[in-house]
């Protein structure tokens, strides 16, 4: 069995697709199609910056998932791949969650980049610059994670916001009490904290205007049951209906990323292959939580080319 995955915030930088779209007709309509739907020449941005420009949320997110589905287009639309043969689940991390569900035929691409452009829109207004911050904590597990962000709360939000791996856990709150739970960590029991270079603090109970705002969004799209199914982040387990997958993509701007138990599940579950397509940032986590399981990242022509043979 097998699962695609799709990239999450962090995987940007400029020229992303650059040479995928010089190389593919696929993945040029996607890039089109994004900036058409956006009315901004997004792809000019992904190929030339500036960086800082990318890297605000509003960008990133939909960038992030029109690298992924350029990549998944031109496997699919030229490498002559089925995903519903292909693959058995699909799964993204954050915002990936609304690539995989693109990839599965949920959304089309328009309706997908414009609900991300809104959703990092949302995100960065919930929370003023300076309020909020993240921090990995690498050799932390989710337990330690927990004890950690209760301790440095203080009446403040510290939360797990992203449980990525055995060995990382990200948190998210207000910046006094990261800060906190920075200087603290080690003394807990963690290899060491790194301040996350983020604009806003994601998935933890400050994104509750995000949510809302996202609600709204939802609530007026059409999504169709996906071709396969979707792991969720918020459950880690697998869904197909279409209105538990809105519900779900609510509680997500708050809720923590579950990654680690989703691929666990996954492998648990028989997937014996992960591809992830657009992105290299997955597959360290997926080797530290299923280490024999068999792991490709897809992003260049070149690698497009030798997993279509695969499959």
């Amino acid at each position: 069995m097998r699962a695609f995955l799709f990239p999450g915030q962090g995987s940007q930088s400029v020229g992303m697709g650059a040479a995928l779209a010089e190389a593919s007709q696929a993945a040029r309509d996607v890039f089109g199609e994004v900036d058409e739907a956006l009315g901004q020449n997004l792809f000019k941005l992904m190929r030339e910056g500036p960086e800082d420009d990318l890297k605000l949320t509003e960008n990133a997110q939909p960038a992030i998932m029109a690298h992924a589905l350029a990549v998944f287009r031109a496997l699919t639309r030229e490498g002559g791949v089925s995903i519903d043969k292909a693959a058995q689940f699909v799964a993204g991390h954050s915002l990936g969650e609304y690539s995989a569900l693109a990839a599965a035929g949920s959304f089309d691409l328009a309706t997908t980049a414009r609900l991300l452009k809104l959703r990092g829109q949302a995100m960065q207004a919930a929370v003023p610059v300076g309020v909020g911050a993240m921090a990995a904590l690498l050799g932390a597990d989710l337990d330690l994670a927990r004890k950690i962000a209760a301790a440095a709360a203080n009446g403040e939000v510290c939360a797990v916001a992203n449980d990525n791996d055995p060995s990382q856990v990200v948190i998210s709150g207000h910046k006094g009490a990261i800060d906190r739970a920075i200087e603290m960590a080690k003394d807990m029991g963690a290899k060491r904290a790194v301040p996350l270079p983020v604009s806003a603090p994601f998935h933890c109970p400050l994104m509750q205007p995000a949510a809302d705002a996202m609600a709204e969004a939802l609530g007026n799209t059409a999504i169709a049951a996906p071709l396969v199914a979707l792991y969720a982040n918020v459950t880690a387990q697998p869904v197909t209906d279409p209105a538990t997958i809105r519900d779900q993509l609510v509680d997500q701007v708050t809720g923590m990323v579950r990654w680690r138990e989703s691929i666990a599940n996954m492998a648990a579950g028989g997937v014996e292959e992960f591809v992830e397509l657009g992105g290299k940032v997955l597959g360290p986590m997926v080797k530290r939580i299923a280490p024999e399981a068999k792991m490709t990242s897809v992003v260049t022509i070149e690698d497009i080319e030798a997993i279509a043979r695969e499959l």
